[in-house]
């Protein structure tokens, strides 16, 4: 299962009304929409209203619309100019109202979304809240009334260490890549330069635990001495 990730930004001429702070965001809160919209009219909406309510993001069955940049503050917590709206990511999750396929779906798309959002900052699981968390109110409604926050929790630190994992698998490694037989003829030629004197010390013994950076260094320098 797969999202795809768009942006529809808020008109920088509405941020008085939905995103008036700057912000350093240091949590995720996540909602459920109590709607049975797409993320995009999800968004739609938001932005072209002009009700004092805003989030950062929607989240349906095939893809994640990001509507304000995560510099400024959005009003989805309830908490007047409290940490949830001040200094929380809103992530809504769409269809929840009916549930479903298309929300069960939208759910997971959330699960790993969330989990790129604590890769990108450096965070751990606990900088994800839930709306309930800021002023009480029933939110995420239907990931609560089926008292799934925990495994919620769990699904997106089991997505974060799969990240992880893939992300370290795919990273190249520095290795060695000379050849055993470069590496001998380097290692006479080594010895012999300082048996002629031309260099002071003997770094023949040293070839099998240098760099491949460092054995060409060494190899340059010899070079240039016996021009």
């Amino acid at each position: 299962m797969a999202y795809t990730l768009k942006q529809n930004l808020l008109p920088s001429i509405k941020y008085p009304i939905k995103a008036p702070y700057i912000m350093t965001p240091q949590y995720i809160t996540v909602h459920n929409t109590a709607n049975d919209a797409s993320a995009a009219n999800e968004i739609k909406y938001m932005i072209t209203n002009d009700n004092q309510v805003s989030y950062h993001v929607a989240i349906d069955d095939v893809e994640a619309i990001q509507a304000i940049p995560f510099n400024r503050n959005a009003w989805h917590c309830g908490d007047g100019q409290g940490m949830g709206n001040c200094k929380s990511i809103g992530v809504e999750i769409c269809y929840s109202k009916s549930g479903g396929a298309r929300y069960i779906a939208a759910e997971e798309n959330a699960v790993k979304y969330i989990a790129s959002l604590l890769k990108r900052f450096g965070w751990g699981i606990e900088r994800v809240k839930k709306h309930q968390d800021w002023n009480g109110k029933y939110c995420p409604h239907r990931i609560l009334s089926e008292h799934r926050w925990i495994s919620f929790l769990k699904r997106i630190e089991e997505s974060l260490k799969l990240t992880n994992t893939i992300q370290q698998k795919e990273e190249p490694k520095m290795t060695n890549t000379l050849t055993s037989t470069a590496k001998e003829d380097l290692k006479g030629l080594l010895k012999e330069t300082y048996q002629r004197g031309i260099l002071k010390l003997d770094h023949s013994e040293k070839v099998g635990s240098m760099t491949d950076g460092e054995a060409l260094g060494l190899l340059i320098s010899v070079v240039k001495r016996t021009l």
